[in-house]
């Protein structure tokens, strides 16, 4: 990521204090799991998404297990979080946590990014959901 963009982020990072990963009320608005649909795609059809609001972005990641701490050392740099969430065969599911205002180019970065981070360690990049406070578009069906 150049400088600019992450002078961008660490901007955007500063208007949305109120949001953590943590919030309560989150909802995902927006999931990319085929590789297929383009980010710009899965964004604009995704009603509940507010385009203006920063969501807590979540990139699924399979990785194995002696590479996790690794993987966390590498995206602590960008303001990554990463979470252990249980077993997946020979590899370990972890969540790379991020509260940002997204929008289609970033997205698709960060999934190119993860992507290569994960093929580097042995692993996999599975897909992205994004979370916003509020009630699932799904829920309420």
């Amino acid at each position: 990521m150049s400088l600019l963009g992450r002078l961008r982020d660490l901007a955007r990072k500063r208007e949305s204090p109120g949001l953590t990963p943590d919030a309560p009320g989150l909802a995902i608005v927006a999931e990319a799991f085929d590789p297929a649909v383009a980010d710009s795609a899965v964004l604009a059809n995704s009603p509940g998404w507010v385009a203006s609001a920063p969501a807590v972005f979540v990139h699924h990641l399979s990785l194995p297990p002696d590479r996790v701490a690794e993987a966390a050392a590498i995206l602590a740099q960008d303001g990554w979080e990463l979470r252990e969430q249980g077993p997946d065969g020979d590899r370990v599911l972890v969540h790379a946590l991020r509260v940002q205002v997204l929008d289609a180019l970033h997205c698709a970065q960060e999934r190119s990014r993860m992507a290569g981070l994960a093929q580097r360690l042995g692993g996999d990049a599975l897909g992205w959901d994004a979370r916003q406070p509020g009630e699932s578009p799904t829920a309420s069906a």
